[in-house]
Formats: structure tokens, sequence, C-alpha cells
């Protein structure tokens, strides 16, 4: 009895302890993992139903309390989120698989952001992880061939330079073709650079960059109303994340290379055709000398790009930080840039995550020496037989070799070309230009109706551009009489975009049929102010030249762009989406009766996956069908003030004599009361398609754009304005095209990764009118594309009514029996027995119809393989250098001699300038180019119980480029070869420090 109740009690309190032991909270330590093993740090891991919590650190350890049976919560964005049950165990490491819907599940569209399985328009997001790698000096760089429908073209291979970027083909004619760039909120001014920096992409440093979206059609882009004509890319930069603090440091160096030099005749042949066919005194001018003066003029060039940031969280208030610092030398010689850039993010929340705070700031310093472009030119035409440097009077002129003349008073010979290297190393132009951007966006989510959101945005975008451009009074290119000649000027200008925008936005998931509702309006002022600073002209010394002083000492020209905005999303079980965009604009450059414009759109999307008949479909994983229409404006290329008659300054060499003074005076300009905005209406139908859970995904987009009432260049009748042309809405265009793209991966095993993706793009391009009055058959076009080595104006193209712009319009050009093209004989296309302009005809465009793009990545343990090519097809160009100096005349046609093109030994030309209008010059410009090539190595963990990561990486740019034609590079923007600056090919080694 006894016994039994001793045991009973034990048995009791055996019980007791149990559940006492089983409620009692015990510290769970564990690691968090990737598919690779590699940590996870900032990975949220919480208890279930309960208020505790806690991050992983940086090397993705974790501590937390928790009790037997609780269920744990582990989540990070990007990966699929983990549930685990606790027992008694007291270590719990945890593996994440990466969730590739989540990654995409977010996308930045205008004001805001859209879940991807929302978006009703064309819009194609890319990410870091997805760039171009390599020297990058620009950010559009890092997209390049990676979106279709999207042209990125570098404008010249000089540290810094832009590059030519056409979203679904130009929209217009005489305005601009440039897309909006946004970045974080804040719209660069759509029409270029500051003085001393033509790109205004140059001052953002790539590494800051998290992702680029592209808004192609109107659904997606109206948003922006008068600016989205020609499309719209979103800049995202890095931001604060919380958790542990985090270090990257990243540094490239790189050399770069000519690719490919002008063909030009080397010093044997070029004595060979002046001993044969050159007067005595032409001969006499022929030196010993053997040199190629592009190779006096290229170098090795160098670039170092060394970035860091830090990033994490101080007393909850999520931060980043970044430095930058890149200096790179040019190709050419003297050319350099030096570029520092600052970035700081900081993204704190406040109210129980109620209120939201981004701050980000970006500020760019660049130290530049901009060589001088003329050399490029001189070197292809200077006299290969002479020396580079003088041996006679090697004191006179910076000792450089020049063409003398005896009885002329400078002792330099007139209309001669100057010494190439001289030009680059006596010409000084030195700038300093600055920039910085930033915005602050509030964002508020109301405690008493959590479903609306109240935004505000403040920002800024401030530009100076200043710098000297100095020239030697001994050198030839400045020299005068006596000495004091020379260029010691000054110039200096500076930018300021002001910016507020305010929006409300309603989100709510309603019972009703599952429809969610997303609806946003709200208002924009944006302010551009420009103040150009005058100044007089000074020798090399210091002293003033006579009558250069101007009238004021600057100007600031204005313009403002007031909007109401507003955006309604409304989808119905997953399955129906409907997005309506309405903006009206208003813009100062306008009169005021023309002065609002309005754009509105729509568009439709249905998710075929989610029916009945798809949805038990394993081996399909996306099907959604999307159409929209929708109309965007178009201002930039107009003038602040053209459309009522104003007075501007005249230019400096425009002065009016008194006495023995000059001065400058105020003159009307041309002017137009009743420009009113430039519309495209774009229509796209698309399908997006996945299969096999994703392993291979993409898209098909079929597009119209109609743009009308152009904003065109037109010439203005004798005596009816104060300019001979004027900016008016005449005309009409039209693009039509199709986009595919396809992403895939082709294996996916866990040691081995292969991922493929293709984008291919077709456009048409054709003006429908440049009338006033439509169908006008006496109206020819008018001219483009000016072309160097005529006598006045001649063009290579015309824009003419049912064929593409930039269309080339010259004579066609006659053979002889062996293929051989007859110097000035060309067909007579009328049959009236004269060549001239009525024999020109319309033949190819400069335009390309048809571009692909191809990048791959090769992921094989710790090695990664990568490799990005672009083609472009039906796109010609005109070979201006052949047209100019492939000719007899270019040799021994001057008063000294000129080097030539090789082309004169395939033609014999000797000069006609009526065969500069033949189509012997135009070439096929098709491609195929491997951009990028890059092999990389994670060595992971460098050091015992350290969180220090390495990753080494090689990679060419540049690597090779297949074409028929015979210049030196067949992607010329303009579609005209003069002297083009060499895209070099760059080896670059880089490291990456992650801890």
């Amino acid at each position: 009895m006894r016994k039994s109740l001793w045991y009973s009690v034990l048995t009791i309190l055996c019980t007791l302890s149990s559940i006492f032991a089983y409620a009692q909270d015990k510290l769970i330590t564990g690691r968090v993992t990737d598919a690779s093993d590699e940590a996870l740090p900032g990975v949220s891991i919480s208890v279930k139903n309960k208020k505790t919590a806690t991050i992983s650190d940086a090397k993705g350890e974790y501590k937390i309390k928790a009790s037997i049976g609780d269920i744990l919560v582990i989540s990070s964005v990007g990966y699929v989120k983990v549930e685990k049950s606790f027992s008694a165990v007291t270590t719990l490491n945890i593996s994440l698989v990466a969730d590739n819907t989540s990654l995409e599940e977010v996308v930045v569209v205008g004001y805001g952001t859209s879940r991807k399985k929302d978006l009703t328009g064309s819009v194609t997001s890319i990410t870091s992880k997805d760039f171009q790698t390599g020297a990058i000096t620009t950010p559009e760089q890092l997209i390049s061939g990676k979106v279709p429908g999207v042209s990125i073209i570098s404008n010249s291979g000089q540290p810094g330079a832009g590059s030519t970027i056409r979203i679904r083909g130009g929209s217009s004619l005489s305005a601009s073709n440039n897309p909006l760039i946004v970045i974080d909120g804040v719209p660069l001014e759509g029409e270029g650079g500051i003085a001393g920096a033509s790109n205004p992409l140059s001052f953002i440093n790539p590494n800051d960059i998290e992702t680029f979206t592209v808004l192609k059609d109107a659904s997606a882009a109206a948003i922006y109303g008068t600016r989205a004509s020609n499309g719209v890319i979103i800049i995202t930069t890095k931001k604060g994340k919380s958790g542990a603090l985090r270090i990257n440091f990243s540094s490239v160096n790189s050399l770069s290379t000519v690719a490919k030099q002008v063909s030009v005749l080397s010093a044997d042949q070029f004595r060979t055709i002046v001993n044969e066919k050159g007067t005595a005194a032409q001969k006499a001018l022929l030196g010993t000398a053997n040199t190629n003066w592009q190779d006096v003029i290229y170098q090795t060039a160098h670039m170092t790009d060394n970035n860091l940031s830090i990033g994490g969280e101080v007393a909850k208030l999520p931060y980043r930080i970044s430095l930058g610092f890149q200096t790179q030398s040019g190709v050419l010689k003297t050319d350099k840039l030096q570029r520092t850039s600052v970035a700081l993010s900081l993204n704190p929340t406040f109210f129980n995550n109620h209120l939201k705070v981004d701050l980000s700031l970006k500020g760019s310093l660049q130290k530049s020496r901009f060589a001088n472009l003329g050399a490029i030119g001189a070197a292809v035409s200077f006299d290969p037989t002479q020396p580079v440097y003088a041996t006679v009077n090697p004191q006179r002129f910076g000792g450089y070799f020049e063409w003398l003349d005896r009885n002329s008073p400078t002792g330099l010979m007139n209309l001669a070309g100057r010494n190439p290297l001289g030009m680059l190393e006596q010409r000084f132009d030195e700038g300093t230009p600055q920039r910085s951007i930033g915005n602050i966006q509030f964002d508020y989510k109301f405690h008493f109706l959590p479903e609306l959101r109240a935004n505000l945005n403040l920002g800024y975008d401030v530009s100076k551009g200043e710098g000297t451009v100095y020239v030697s009074d001994s050198s030839a290119i400045g020299y005068v009489v006596g000495g004091k000649g020379g260029t010691n000027n000054i110039y200096k200008q500076t930018k300021q975009n002001t910016l507020l925008e305010f929006y409300l936005n309603y989100v709510k998931d309603l019972r009703f049929l599952k429809s969610r509702v997303d609806v946003m309006a709200g208002y924009s002022y944006n302010n551009y102010l420009t103040t150009n600073y005058n100044y007089a002209s000074y020798t090399a010394s210091g002293e003033k030249y006579p009558n250069t002083d101007p009238a004021f000492p600057f100007d600031k020209p204005e313009n403002t762009l007031i909007s109401f905005f507003g955006r309604a999303n409304y989808s119905v079980n997953n399955r129906y989406f409907l997005t309506a965009t309405l903006r009206r604009d208003g813009s100062s450059r306008f009169a005021p009766a023309n002065r609002w414009g309005l754009f509105p759109s729509i568009a439709l999307a249905w998710d075929l996956k989610e029916e009945g008949i798809f949805a038990k479909n394993e081996t399909l994983s996306t099907l959604k069908l999307r159409a929209s229409y929708g109309v965007t404006g178009q201002q930039d290329g107009i003038g602040n003030y053209d459309y009522y008659s104003y007075y501007a300054l005249s230019a400096p060499n425009a002065a009016y004599q008194f006495g023995n003074s000059y001065y400058q005076g105020y003159r009307p300009g041309g002017f137009y009361a009743n420009r009113k905005w430039e519309e495209t209406a774009s229509t796209n139908l698309a399908i997006d398609y996945g299969f096999w859970d994703g392993r291979v995904k993409g898209s098909v987009d079929f597009y119209v754009k109609k743009t009308k009432d152009l904003l065109n260049n037109i010439p203005q009748p004798a005596g009816a304005n104060f300019s001979a042309y004027i900016v008016a809405n005449v005309g009409s265009m039209e693009n039509r095209g199709v986009e595919f793209s396809v992403s895939t991966q082709i294996i996916r095993k866990r040691e081995l990764t292969w991922n493929l993706d293709f984008n291919a793009t077709y456009n048409e391009n054709k003006i429908t009118n440049l009338t006033v009055v439509p169908g006008d058959q006496n109206y020819v076009g008018f001219p483009s594309g000016g072309i160097a080595g005529g006598i006045g104006g001649q063009f290579a193209f015309i824009n003419s009514v049912g064929y593409s712009r930039n269309t080339f319009y010259l004579y066609k050009q006659v053979y002889d029996a062996n293929g051989k093209p007859l110097e000035g004989v060309f067909v007579d296309q009328n049959g009236d027995g004269v060549i001239n302009q009525d024999d020109l005809y319309r033949g190819k465009s400069s335009v390309p119809k048809v571009f692909f793009g191809l990048s791959s990545s090769l992921n094989y343990k710790r090695w990664n393989l990568g490799v990005v090519m672009r083609s472009s097809v039906g796109n010609y160009v005109y070979n201006n250098n052949y047209s100019q100096s492939g000719v007899q005349n270019q040799i021994l046609g001057n008063n000294v001699l000129y080097n030539a093109s090789t082309n004169y030994l395939t033609t014999g030309f000797k000069g006609n300038s009526q065969q500069l209008l033949s189509d012997y010059y135009i070439q096929n410009a098709s491609f195929v180019r491997m951009d990028n090539a890059n092999l990389s190595y994670d060595l992971g963990k460098i050091m015992k119980n350290s969180n220090v990561n390495l990753r080494l990486n090689a990679s060419v740019q540049n690597v090779f480029v297949i074409t028929k034609y015979t210049g030196l590079d067949p992607e010329v923007a303009s579609g005209i070869d003069s002297n083009l600056y060499p895209r070099p090919r760059t080896f670059s080694l880089g490291l990456n420090f992650d801890f």
C-alpha cells in the first residue's frame, strides 16, 4: 500500500516535471545557409504565433528561445519560407532554397511597385546578378544586349562617352529619341549632360545600381506622360538593409588596346604614288620617315575601378554607404577620366512600420582631360613619310614636325594639316564636372486605414560643369604673328532640376470574386533651370582678345512641367487584370492655348494558367495574354521660349562694329505660336509563357507605334519668320515590330547549372506624312546626315513619306565588266540624259531592322563562365573615310601631301565631287559582336574563423566582331562613319571581398 502510494506520488512528480520542462523555453542555436552551404545573413527567424524573433548574423548564425512543440518560421527575401517544429534538440541548422518566383514577384514601375503577376504592360526588369561585368564606365553598358526591343550603341570609345539608346525604334524626327531615365524616383533632364560631360549617366556609379526596369509600351510608360514616347528606364540603386554589418570591396584593373585601325596607305605605298603621279615640287615634299600616325596617337590605356560599400543597421536604422574611385585613360593619348563617387542610403521605419522613409543621396566629382578629337582625322590623313618631331628648327612649335612656309608671317604653311601628336599634347582641355542627385521619400500607411498610403517625394538633380581650354602660344594650332596667340579660356554651366511629387495609393483585397483593387492618384512639379556663363576670350598669356567681352555674364533658360496623374489596377480571381492610367501635363514650353496635354492608356491581361483547362498541366507553368493601348507625349528638342517672338543675345562672331569697338546685340529668333505636343499612340499584344516549372520562360510582343504632330524642323518662306527653319507640328511616322525573349535553364544540377537567355527584335520604321496637306506628291522630303569632304552642304539621307528615317538618297553607281566602279558614272534614273539631283534614288536605311542578344552563364561548383553577344541585321553605313580620302586628289590636290584610304588602290578615283553621292560607299554593316566574356572563381572563406569571402574574375570586352563592313567599326549610331573614336578591346582582372 505504502509502496503503491510512493509510486503514485513519484509518477505525478515526474509528469509535472516533464510538463514544466516542456513548457520551459530553451535556447536554440544554429546556422542558416543556402544550397551551396554559404552563410545567409539577415534571415528572419521567428516563433509562430509568438512575438519572439531574431535575425541571423554575418556568419548566418542565430540564437532564439523556444519551447518544445513551438514552430520556427525561417524566411528571407528570394528564398522559400521554411517552418520547423522544435523538439528537444538545442542546435538547428537550416538550408534555404532559392525561390525564383519570389525573386521576380515585385517589379518597380512608375510611382511604386507592382506584383509581376499583376503586370499588364510590356515591362522588363534586369537585376544586378544579370548585369554585364568587367570594366564598366557608364551604367547603360550593364544591360546592353539584355533587353528585347532596346538598342544600346556606345557613341565612341572615349572614357565616359554616352550611348545612343533606342526603345522600339525612334518615335520622332527632329525632337529627341532618347528614353526618359528615372533614378530612384528623380527623372533626369532629357537633353544631354552638362558642360564638360555629355553623358548624364556617367555620374552614376554602376556598382551602386540594383535594378534596371524598362517600360516599353504605352500602358507601362503613359504614367510619365509627356516624356514617355521613347520609353522609360527606371534605375533603382542599392538600399540599406536590416541585419549585421556587411562590407564589400571590389577592384577591377584593365588594359585597353585599339582593336582595329582605319586602313590607309603605308609610307612605301604613298611614296610610290607620289613618285609616279606627282609633280617635281610634290616629290620634293616627300620625307624619309615611315610613320604610322595612328600608332603615334593611340596607346595602351589603363583603368582601375575600386569600390567600397558598408551596410547594416545602427539603432534600428538600416543604412548603406558606398565610395567609388575610378581612373581611366583613353586609347587616344591625353584622354583621361577620373571619377570619385559617394552614395548614402538611409531607410528607417517608424510607428510600427507605418511610416517608411527612404533617403538617397548620390554625388560624383569628375576630373577629366579631354583629348583633341581632331587628331583622329589628322592621323588618318597626315603624310606618313614625315617624322613625328622636327629636324629643322626643333625649338619652334613644341619641337613637332609641322609644314613650314618661309613666306608666311607665322612661318607655318597656311591651310596645311597640323601634327596629330602636337594637336593632342599641346592642347589642355581640362574640366571638373560635378553632379549630385538625391531625394527623400516619405511613405505613410494610415493607422486607421492601412490599405491607404500617402507618398511624398522631394528630389533634386544639381550639376556644375566648369573647366579651362589652354593652348600654348607656341603651338601650331594656336600660333599667331608675334607669338601672342594660343588660348586660355574658361567655361562654366550649372543645371538644377527640382522635384516635388505626391500621391495616394489604395490597395485592397476584396472577397467579391477574389478581386484586388490598386488605385493611385498624384501630382508632380518639375522645374529645370540652366545657367550659362559667358566669358571673354584670352590668349595663352592671359591677355584678352579684343572685342570678345560678352554683353551679359550669363543667361538662365528655364522651363517647368506640372502634372496630374492616376492609375487603377483591378484583378479578379488572379486571372483577369485591368490597368488604366491617365496623365495631364502642362509645360511652359508651349503657348497657353496648347500648354496642356492628356495622355491615357488601358491594358488587359488574362492568366490562362489559372483556368481549369491549364491549371493541372504540369508541363505548362506560365501562360498569360496581354493587350494594351495608350498615348504618350514629347516635348524634348524644342526651345524654352520658341512659342512667341523673343530676342536673344547674338554670338560673339556676329557683333557689330562701332568705331574701334565691337558690340553684341539682341536679335529676334524664329517662333511658332501654334506648336503643340507630339503624340505617340501605341498598341501592344503579347503572350508570356513558361514550361517545366519556369526552366523555359519568356514572352512574345507585337507592337505598333504611331506618332502624329511630329515636331519637325521645316523651312520658312523668305521674310515669313526670323529664322530659315522652325520646329512645327508637321507629319506622322510609325514603328511596327515583334519582340521575342526566352530564358532557359538547360542544366539544373547541384554542382552544374547552365542558363541561356536569348532575345530578338524586329522593328520596321516608316514615315507616313511630312506635309501640312497629307499626300503632297511634290515634296521629296528633307535631307539629313552631312557628308564630310564636299563643297557646300551634301547629305547622305533623306526623310521621305513611305520610307524609313535615315534612308540613303544617292546616285546608283555604274561598274565596268570587271566590277570596278566608274568614277562619276551613274544610272540615269529618269532617262533625260543628264545626271543631276533628279537621278538620286532612295536605297537602304542606316536603321537596323533586326537585332539580337544572347547571354550564357555556365556554373560548375565554384566556377562561372559568362558570355554576352549582340547582333544587328539590316543596317547600312556610309563609309565617309572611303569617300573623303580614297581619291588621288586627297594625296596630290592640296598645297601639301595627305595620306589616303587604301580604297584608292581599288578604285583609282581622282576626285569627282559628285562621286561623294555614290551608293558605292554604302556598305552592309550587319554584325555579330561578342561584347563580353567573363570567367570567375569563388574561393569562399579565405581564412579560418572568419567570414571573409573572396571572388576572382577575368574578363574581355569587345572580344570580336564578325561583319562584312570594311571600315573601322560597323556599329555607327549616326549611320555615317567619319573618324570614329575606336572602341577598344579591354582585358580586365578583378576581385571581390565580401564580409
